[in-house]
């Protein structure tokens, strides 16, 4: 019996032994395809052989299909508290993180609160700024404590570099990060698919490392994104889809990504339509990103020789 798609109208039956559907009998779709509908456990079973090459296919279809069609915005971690705006990348350098609310405020709204005489409070929570290490720690265990994502990815990091008077423990990281994902975090998801990738605390598994990946860039985190599009370039030699993430990534502001289309224009693998609409996008991106107060903090920093 050859598999048959799922119809919306007309007779429903079983793939496997051709029960059609009624009020007393059910039918429910294979789940990773879609393609086909069974009675019961057993038919599906006794059909898998028969049906998995067709499933398999078809499954990964429908996994091109969201992980294309998805992420094309820039996560909500990606954006200043304060002003709303999207934090340009590398976000690390554009942003300061606040240990005692677990948010990234960007560089302007940082300097905009200092001229305000806010220098010794978040300016976002306005909890005093905490000043040695075991301060520092005490407000990031303070939230790890209420189950913030957030706060558990940080201490993560804390624990990868050995920060804040903190051990290097990469295998811890790798716990933590793996806690974070579990409980919401895309940048967690993200790290996590880079110990998989470079064998951080854990077993290297370029496999396992794809499908972090790509669940934290069909989120939105434009490294992820980025990530595949270099997998797809150097691991598999797939022009075509790495010139598809990158231009994803490009437009999310992300410079590196538009850098490796360039590159792809130059060496014949990707066409002039695809390096112009990731050059536009960047430059749309980097217009959303601007303000007066960011402007003015590149004006200190280079009047000052340093950052905030």
């Amino acid at each position: 019996m050859s598999c048959v798609p799922v119809a919306d109208d007309g007779d429903e039956t079983c793939a496997n032994c051709g029960t059609t559907a009624s009020d007393t009998v059910k039918l429910k779709n294979c789940t990773a395809c879609l393609l086909v509908k069974y009675c019961g456990v057993d038919c599906q079973k006794n059909h898998r052989k028969q049906h998995k090459k067709a499933c398999k296919e078809r499954a990964a279809e429908l996994m091109d299909e969201r992980l294309y069609s998805q992420g094309h915005e820039r996560q909500e971690g990606d954006f200043c508290p304060i002003c709303t705006l999207p934090v340009p990348s590398p976000i690390s350098k554009n942003a300061r993180f606040k240990a005692c609310c677990m948010k990234m405020v960007c560089v302007g709204c940082v300097l905009a609160s200092g001229k305000r005489g806010m220098n010794e409070v978040c300016a976002f929570c306005r909890t005093p700024k905490p000043y040695g290490d075991a301060a520092k720690l005490a407000q990031v265990q303070a939230r790890v404590g209420k189950k913030d994502p957030e706060a558990i990815k940080f201490l993560g990091d804390i624990n990868f570099h050995g920060l804040i008077g903190q051990a290097k423990d990469m295998k811890r990281a790798v716990e933590l990060w793996t806690e974070a994902a579990d409980l919401g975090s895309v940048n967690a998801l993200f790290m996590v698919g880079c110990s998989y990738h470079y064998g951080y605390g854990t077993a290297r598994d370029i496999k396992r490392a794809v499908r972090f990946y790509e669940k934290a860039a069909m989120l939105g985190n434009s490294m992820a994104r980025h990530a595949l599009g270099d997998f797809e370039l150097n691991h598999r030699g797939n022009y075509d889809r790495a010139a598809r993430h990158f231009l994803i990534s490009a437009k999310m502001g992300h410079e590196e990504s538009l850098n490796k289309i360039k590159s792809m224009f130059t060496q014949g693998h990707a066409n002039k339509t695809q390096y112009a609409e990731a050059l536009t996008g960047y430059q749309d991106a980097l217009v959303e990103m601007n303000s007066p107060e960011r402007e003015e903090y590149k004006i200190f920093c280079e009047n000052h020789g340093h950052i905030l």
